[in-house]
């Protein structure tokens, strides 16, 4: 049987020298082959070696200790570490922030001997001004729709004449009463002029409103402004008479951030700087005009049904 000639890869040996004559040719040796196991043998060291870092590697991860889960409290000190050098700003602030772009401060003026007759719940600021017999009508307001519809309390602009309008920008407008609701002291003020970029305030329902909740009041007290001033909601569905009695103000808000004439017909925020009511009265024991704790604001949605409005 023919047999398959194996092939080394070695040179051709150089041709043998001359051999003198009568020489006989060395006997020659058995051919070299080279085998196909061979070649396996140069590579199973190396197969060999790669195995067992790979089972080594497999081994020592079996008993390698498991991986710690992060829980809430790892991510939270983590957070609080990487605040530790920035001051965020309050939730007080935020909400400010928020709503101060739609408060306005609103002024009016009215015969002096009808100063103390418009202001039955002290809200309102009155500045005599020396040899004249009108005073100056101070109070607040808020901006409720694109098109400069003006929320504020209606014993503000009560009697009042040529009603003027600051906005957020600080530009001013003429206004004029566009409707009124004695039943909540509201009234809707319309300027004549508005600013392009003009923002409403955002309204929210009391529906989720609790005793405790953080509420800042925002307006002009004693015409300084805008201010604003922190707290809580004190209660809810309460009741409040004017001084002079004619009035009675029932489903309010009653909350302890400080108000003081002036603030009448600002907004009372949530700490989102949503609009949950609209400050109308302080309550006093002893009649004097400033703060004592005890304040008192017209929910949004008596505010918004009275106008004409239905947000929710």
């Amino acid at each position: 049987m023919k047999r398959t000639a194996f092939y080394s890869t070695a040179r051709t040996a150089a041709a043998p020298a001359a051999l003198p004559a009568g020489a006989a040719p060395a006997a020659a040796g058995p051919a070299r082959r080279i085998r196909p196991g061979r070649r396996w043998r140069r590579v199973l060291p190396l197969l060999l070696l790669v195995l067992s870092a790979l089972g080594g590697g497999l081994l020592s991860r079996q008993f390698m200790p498991p991986a710690e889960r992060l829980t809430q409290a790892d991510i939270d000190r983590a957070v609080l570490r990487s605040f530790e050098t920035k001051t965020l700003p309050s939730a007080t602030a935020r909400a400010y922030a928020r709503v101060s772009p739609s408060v306005v401060r609103v002024s009016g003026r009215e015969p002096a001997d009808t100063a103390s007759a418009a202001q039955p719940r002290g809200k309102g600021r009155r500045q005599a001004d020396a040899g004249e017999r009108e005073r100056t009508a101070i109070g607040s307001g808020v901006v409720i729709t694109e098109q400069g519809a003006i929320l504020t309390s209606l014993h503000v602009v009560l009697g009042t004449r040529e009603i003027r309008v600051r906005f957020a920008d600080g530009s001013e407008s003429g206004a004029a009463i566009a409707s009124v609701d004695p039943a909540n002291d509201l009234a809707v003020l319309r300027a004549e002029r508005v600013p392009d970029d003009l923002r409403p305030a955002t309204l929210v329902s009391t529906a989720g409103l609790q005793p405790g909740d953080e509420v800042a009041a925002v307006g002009f007290p004693f015409g300084f402004g805008p201010s604003v001033s922190a707290g809580v909601v004190s209660g809810l569905g309460r009741e409040f008479r004017s001084p002079e009695g004619d009035t009675l103000l029932g489903g309010l808000i009653q909350f302890d951030a400080a108000a003081n004439p002036g603030n009448s017909g600002g907004p009372l925020v949530n700490m989102k700087g949503e609009v949950v009511g609209i400050v109308a009265a302080l309550l006093n024991p002893v009649q004097q005009r400033f703060f004592v704790g005890l304040g008192f604001a017209v929910p949004i949605e008596n505010a918004a049904a009275g106008v004409g409005l239905s947000p929710f």
